[in-house]
């Protein structure tokens, strides 16, 4: 995984506790919420940290179905299309 570079970011990825937990300041008494600069910077780690994931998603489900062709490919391969001749004894029958 890559590896997010902001001076506004917190440590290590974010998980679903982690991002509970997150505790933005709140802007200067005038004003009313939290500082724009730190929502902006926890959206825009949150945009990178699910690029990510998808990203790292899509290449582990393109490697698992390239994966599942190989091994249909070599199980087809091993199978011999022509059945062998099998004497009637062999297969229960009276000889």
């Amino acid at each position: 995984m890559a590896v997010y570079r902001s001076r506004n970011a917190l440590a290590g990825p974010l998980t679903p506790a982690r991002i509970d937990t997150i505790d933005l300041p709140l802007s200067p008494p005038l004003r009313r919420g939290y500082r724009t600069e730190d929502v902006d910077a926890i959206l825009h780690r949150l945009t990178y940290e699910l690029t990510e994931r998808t990203r790292q998603l899509r290449i582990a489900t393109a490697e698992n179905r390239r994966i599942k062709t190989a091994l249909r490919n070599w199980q087809s391969e091993r199978i011999d299309p022509t059945p062998t001749a099998v004497s009637g004894a062999g297969r229960g029958r009276p000889a």
